[in-house]
């Protein structure tokens, strides 16, 4: 038997002012794309041929630009086409939160692609990021689409091989089934739906015993992604039967699960405390402990922001005697960057940080010294050996403030990535990082930490949000 493997993944954050060109999309092909899907073992084990496609990812960045995904398209789909008379099965890995211009979701679009190609009934089996959006089109078009239960995503990798097993029991043992669809009239930012907080625990306890029924396959509930507008955007869940003979039994199972999501709307929170800026930034300074993580929620890179904005960096700036060390990981600005890599360690010199964009990116002179250079390294599911972008840390002369200026957004939200940095994250009291909800390293090392409510791309107020092609009434911009 043979699968055909590809990996789609990106989050199109439309607030952000650039868009995601070839330079930001990481390509691997043949046996590199294999090792990085992280299911290689179990096609093997199963002796099963891998027919790998393409692996596209960039992570968290602006919409697509069409000529990127014209070739991501055209790579996968004619690799299918050249294999269509020998594979029995095809296998995503998707984000659910692309988008690209003229063209809206490139999930949905590459998806409608493949089933043209492939006809109704190939299966399909698609793992995907709870972040991102869906439809009964799409969904109806899998035998399979589960998501990752945890947020952050600690069972990213585990997912993977939860489907590509569960794809595998699909082509050895052929079934008619499709997966069941339900879209909930409720959307929700990430930083409202950790995992390990109430009511996602509950939720993800509740899935986890209906995938116990022997005529379940798999359920799952899929957030969705509120940074692009879109009609998709909302939260759904999904359920997968075992056989053609439960379709109809999943059906009601659909039911349940949506109505369990549906009856704890009013339960969804911003997890860990959270503050406005001036509160924020006074209770930061006011802690006796360290270290403090404080986000800087509306810059959150890992949700496709610039990491540009200087707001709370000219917070501190501001403190009169600021008496705690504080490092600020990072403030991308590519030109400081460049710049600074011409200094040698200990070097003084004078730099205007910020890229000027808008007021939240504003510049501001500063007179550095350069004290370290590194670079960031992977987290989490991503490659810890990879440097994802090259830093430069410098501490302004005169005050208790370290910056790492990065060349592009990447979040420091693991202590290996301080290290490669140059830094020692215990010599801080106060660490500001361009997130949203606090990573579970940080989470553990922080003696407090703090999401700073401020302004930027990833706005967490959704009231606030420009949705103009969502459906409505939609709770709980709509008091539903």
């Amino acid at each position: 038997m043979k699968v055909l493997l590809a990996h789609f993944t990106n989050e199109a954050n439309a607030n952000v002012p650039h868009l995601c060109q070839f330079d930001s999309m990481a390509l691997s092909y043949g046996e590199q794309c294999i090792n990085n899907m992280h299911i290689r073992d179990v096609f093997e084990k199963a002796n099963i041929e891998m027919i790998p496609a393409l692996m596209a990812t960039s992570g968290s960045s602006g919409v697509i630009a069409k000529e990127v995904f014209d070739y991501i398209e055209a790579k996968i789909t004619r690799v299918i086409k050249e294999h269509l008379h020998e594979i029995d099965g095809i296998f995503l890995e998707f984000h659910g939160a692309s988008y690209v211009e003229e063209i809206g979701s490139g999930d949905h679009y590459l998806l409608k692609k493949i089933r043209e190609l492939v006809g109704p009934y190939l299966p399909i089996a698609i793992v995907c990021d709870p972040h991102g959006n869906l439809t009964k089109e799409y969904v109806e078009a899998t035998q399979c689409i589960r998501s990752y239960r945890e947020s952050p995503h600690t069972d990213a990798i585990a997912s993977d091989i939860r489907v590509a097993e569960e794809l595998i029991n699909i082509m050895k043992k052929p079934v008619n089934i499709h997966s069941i669809y339900r879209k909930l009239p409720l959307i929700l930012g990430g930083e409202q739906s950790v995992s390990a907080d109430e009511p996602v625990c509950s939720i993800n306890k509740f899935m986890d015993e209906m995938e116990k029924d022997p005529r379940v396959r798999s359920a799952s509930w899929h957030v969705g992604y509120i940074r692009h507008d879109c009609p998709e955007a909302g939260c759904g869940i999904v359920v997968v039967p075992v056989t053609e003979e439960d379709q109809e039994y999943c059906e009601k199972k659909a039911d349940e699960l949506a109505k369990y999501v549906w009856d704890k709307r009013h339960e969804f929170h911003y997890t860990g405390y959270t503050a406005l800026p001036d509160q924020a930034l006074k209770e930061a300074l006011e802690f006796d402990g360290k270290p403090v993580f404080m986000t800087d929620s509306g810059d959150n890179s890992t949700s496709g922001s610039t990491g540009w904005n200087t707001y709370v960096l000219r917070q501190f700036l501001n403190v009169d005697k600021l008496q705690k060390e504080v490092l600020f990981a990072s403030i991308c600005d590519p030109k400081s960057f460049d710049f600074l890599s011409k200094k040698n360690i200990n070097d003084e010199c004078e730099i205007a940080l910020g890229m000027n964009y808008d007021e939240l990116s504003k510049s501001v002179n500063l007179k550095v010294k350069v004290i370290a250079k590194g670079g960031i390294k992977g987290f989490m599911m991503f490659d810890h050996n990879k440097v994802y972008a090259e830093t430069i840390s410098v501490k302004i002369v005169g005050k208790p403030i370290t910056i790492i200026v990065a060349q592009n957004p990447y979040t420091l939200c693991e202590k290996h990535q301080y290290e490669e940095a140059g830094l020692n994250w215990d010599d801080y009291d106060i660490i500001v990082v361009k997130q949203g909800y606090i990573f579970p390293e940080l989470k553990e090392k922080g003696k407090l930490s703090i999401m700073s409510l401020t302004n930027g791309a990833t706005l967490q107020d959704t009231a606030r949000l420009p949705f103009k092609l969502i459906c409505r009434p939609m709770f709980p911009i709509d008091n539903i």
